[in-house]
């Protein structure tokens, strides 16, 4: 009051904003937003909740939060000696999973989403979406969550608001973005934002007891309005589906707004790595589901004295900076993946990140209040609930955990993350790592030729499941919102965009099996031994032998030294072999075919590929010393 008339308009309105939300509770709208007050008005007449709580992501809210859903038999409370702060969710068995079948992209053209998407009329779908949603939170509390994809202070950031009547997808929030008033407070009168709404679909009538995980999963859909920033997600409470930040927005509505405002989104690790002495050099690593990526992302390197950090595990987002260089900054802030399986023995990174303020899904509980899954230890327990409450034994003949059994928890609780991962510049990018999961014909580790040569690798990662090679171009199958095609061509038009500036390309497959079926590479921490080679290679002082699909190391040259692997057997696992590679020639062009359209460069690095197996004297390549290719010659046969 003492300064009178004499502050800044703005300076006041913030300063009673303030003042409204310390007094006001959390159903004060604390924004001065026309746009999102307005939206939030007409959701709150179409969804009829009881109640609206906006969130403000501090730690008593967090607390408040995780109590109420222990007192609603959500959530389990684990030991606080062994898992601080840390709970297990048990959701309804028909609401475990994402079902592709159940995503929509909605754009004005069917040829904007591609083959590999499910396409529906924006109109139609939003007449079946208004007579879903209305009236979907009777009963329940609206809560709004505002978030913040990227470093608050990051110009590539983009803000979203959620509506939801699902607590644990407001805790899912709060692990994994950055959350809260903070967002609210970088939120301009006219800003705008993502609207993103989310309902449980389960409505309460006067009186109704409700049940620990509400769900609709017979009419579950979730929705991309491709040209109206909108995401809709109806009937499931699973984190993929409720917490619409990562995979919905970050992804697929990120593949959207990165191709109209020339940036790039992929699913992928974001890690460095450094030596004893030397640069430390960030790389992006792209692998399908079931390959490794967090492994790789919370890595405890085999190697002495060589360090892996952590920038993310699961999404980059890519940009040309002044400088001319490609830089990656990852959207989230925490991290949400398959708990199942981990290894006290193999995962010490990620079981370390997972001790305390986590929560944890449809994992075992031990009569002690731990977590347990199968591979968690070599034996089990005594006394274990399963992940649907019931009593569980080795003799019980069903899987303690569910497979897809996951942890929610925040970048904070990471020993191994990057002093950079928060940086709003983000990080240069040295190289891309692809990989896949294949038996034979992919070699353990191999460098492309060129960026069109790596191109075509990153659109043919593959797995091999239930005996049948799937293609996953760039891990992003499942996860693009825009037509496949455009988004490779995207990667194809790096080329020319950054020129002598471009990443090295890679690729690893540490799953190839002997004749007896046994996988030959030891995998996990060593699977640093392969970084070592990528960063000599980047660093310009690793040798190469030539091989008619890339350069791989020379066997002898692979550090295996404390591993217990014969010279045949890294021969072996180098091998390129002419008919294997006839045969994945021939199953990449019927993809290509199944796609549809993709850049000529693809189909002329196949035939490259068998030009080479013409004139190279051996399929296992001929040794020689590159230590004295400058970077820029690397990239000079691409242009």
């Amino acid at each position: 009051d003492q300064f009178g008339d004499r502050l800044p308009m703005a300076l006041l309105q913030n300063a009673a904003a303030l003042e409204s939300r310390l007094h006001g509770g959390a159903n004060v709208a604390p924004t001065q937003n026309e746009e999102l007050l307005s939206w939030v008005e007409v959701m709150k007449q179409s969804l009829t909740p009881d109640d609206i709580h906006w969130c403000n992501g501090s730690d008593a809210e967090y607390q408040f939060l995780c109590d109420l859903l222990v007192q609603r038999g959500t959530f389990v409370r684990l030991n606080p000696e062994n898992h601080p702060n840390s709970f297990v969710a048990r959701s309804n068995p028909d609401d475990v999973v994402r079902h592709s079948k159940d995503v929509f992209v909605c754009a004005q053209s069917q040829q904007d989403v591609g083959p590999t998407n499910n396409w529906a009329d924006p109109q139609l779908m939003k007449d079946k979406l208004s007579s879903l949603f209305q009236g979907s939170m009777k009963g329940r509390t609206m809560y709004i969550v505002p978030f913040c994809l990227g470093p608050l202070d990051c110009k590539l950031s983009k803000v979203g608001i959620q509506l939801t009547d699902s607590p644990y997808a407001v805790l899912g929030l709060r692990a994994t973005t950055r959350m809260g008033y903070r967002v609210l407070n970088l939120l301009s009168k006219d800003q705008p934002f993502a609207k993103l709404v989310h309902s449980v679909g389960a409505p309460l009538a006067a009186g109704q007891q409700d049940v620990p995980w509400p769900c609709n999963p017979e009419k579950r859909l979730i929705v991309q309005f491709s040209d109206t920033a909108e995401l809709w997600s109806y009937g499931s409470g699973y984190g993929a589906n409720s917490i619409m930040s990562k995979a919905c927005f970050a992804l697929r509505l990120g593949s959207v707004m990165a191709k109209r405002e020339k940036w790039l989104v992929s699913r992928c690790v974001i890690i460095s790595v450094a030596p004893p002495t030397g640069a430390k050099y960030y790389m992006c690593l792209l692998l399908p589901s079931s390959c490794g990526k967090t492994g790789l992302a919370m890595m405890v390197p085999k190697i002495p004295g060589w360090k892996v950090t952590c920038v993310g595990d699961d999404i980059a987002w890519l940009y040309i900076g002044r400088d001319g260089r490609l830089y990656a900054i990852n959207p989230e802030n925490g991290f949400f993946d398959t708990a199942t399986g981990r290894s006290t023995i193999r995962d010490t990174g990620i079981i370390e990140t997972i001790k305390s303020n986590t929560i944890f899904s449809n994992v075992a509980v031990t009569g002690e209040g731990n977590v347990w899954w199968e591979g968690l230890t070599k034996d089990p327990p005594q006394q274990i609930t399963d992940w649907q409450g019931k009593p569980w034994t080795p003799g019980s003949g069903t899987p303690a955990a569910f497979w897809n059994g996951r942890y929610l928890t925040p970048h904070s609780n990471c020993p191994c993350m990057d002093p950079d991962s928060e940086h709003p510049q983000g990080v240069p990018i040295s190289a891309f790592v692809f990989g896949s999961r294949r038996t034979d014909t992919l070699p353990l580790v191999h460098e492309a030729y060129h960026w069109a040569a790596g191109t075509a690798i990153g659109a043919t990662l593959s797995t091999l499941d239930a005996g049948q090679i799937k293609y996953d171009p760039y891990a992003m199958r499942s996860y693009c919102g825009i037509d496949i095609y455009d988004y490779i061509a995207q990667w194809d038009a790096l080329r020319d965009e950054l020129g002598y500036n471009l990443p090295k390309v890679f690729h690893m497959n540490y799953f190839r099996e002997d004749a007896d079926g046994h996988i030959m590479w030891p995998g996990y921490g060593e699977n640093s031994r392969l970084l070592k080679w990528i960063w000599q290679r980047i660093d310009g002082s690793g040798k190469v032998a030539r091989t008619p699909i890339g350069f791989v190391p020379p066997a002898q040259e692979l550090d295996t030294k404390g591993l217990d692997l014969s010279p045949e057997v890294v021969t072996k696992l180098l091998k390129v072999d002419r008919d294997e590679w006839d045969a994945e020639v021939d199953r990449i062009r019927s993809f290509y075919r199944k796609l549809g359209k993709v850049p000529d460069s693809l189909e002329a690095e196949l035939k490259a590929i068998l030009t080479r197996f013409d004139t190279q004297m051996s399929a296992c390549g001929i040794p020689f010393s590159d230590t004295s290719v400058p970077a820029g010659a690397y990239h000079t046969q691409a242009r």
